[in-house]
């Protein structure tokens, strides 16, 4: 099991998430194979982001995410895993994408490049 899956609580071991995750708010819309729902992010690595403000939905769920970039007009489309979730009273969960096409993936690289040279 790598260390991204193993999830040990050590506080002493690495971050689990090899990719940096930048602040950005945007809304998400998610969809599932009977609802669907508009979330809003709170941040976004290369391979997820954290959605805020949400009743969580259960660990495994897959999800479908279209959201649009600040700054893009050209929507990307993913489906994601939800990974964590927070309490009740945090109202957030964590998103890994599972299937992230190559344009979409471009989009996200090309916006943390544009986001990560400007701070």
């Amino acid at each position: 099991m790598s260390e991204e899956e193993s999830g040990s609580g050590d506080p002493n071991q690495r971050e689990r998430r090899q990719t940096a995750r930048i602040p950005l708010e945007m809304w998400v819309e998610e969809t599932t194979d009977n609802e669907r729902y508009f979330r809003r992010a709170g941040n976004l690595s290369r391979g997820g982001l954290r959605l805020d403000h949400t009743i969580p939905l259960p660990q495994g769920t897959v999800v479908n995410l279209t959201f649009t970039l600040p700054g893009d007009s050209t929507p990307v489309e993913v489906s994601g895993e939800i990974v964590s979730s927070a309490t009740p009273d945090d109202l957030r969960m964590g998103v890994k994408f599972v299937t992230v096409g190559a344009a979409a993936q471009a989009q996200i690289d090309a916006y943390l490049a544009r986001v990560s040279n400007s701070r």
